[in-house]
């Protein structure tokens, strides 16, 4: 645990446990969420051909829809448990390895 509070810049173990709750409820509301844009979009396992390609592709476009949802609600559960500089700075590093650059006004 010691090397991942210092690799993250964490000074406590409370700040720790914090950060993984965060990221498990995360993962579930976005999971959770992203169920009813689904349906909104028609997008569900029954219009799709049944065959491997339309689940294929089903579970392509529910990955393609819950990414962004889980971005936004990140840092929105980060402000809420009063870790959005870490969740903020979390972001701005994954997103930029994926080329999308933000600009430091620093």
């Amino acid at each position: 645990m010691s090397k991942l509070k210092e690799r993250w810049g964490i000074t406590s173990n409370f700040q720790l446990v914090i950060i993984f709750i965060v990221f498990g409820i995360t993962g579930s509301s976005s999971v959770y969420v992203g169920a009813p844009i689904l349906e909104l979009l028609s997008i569900t396992k029954e219009n799709l051909p049944d065959h491997f390609l339309g689940i294929s592709l089903y579970y392509f476009l529910r990955i393609v829809i819950i990414f962004p949802i889980y971005q936004i609600l990140l840092v929105a559960f980060g402000f809420l448990f009063g870790q959005f500089k870490f969740f903020w700075d979390f972001e701005k590093k994954m997103l930029s390895r994926m080329g999308i650059k933000f600009e430091d006004k620093s």
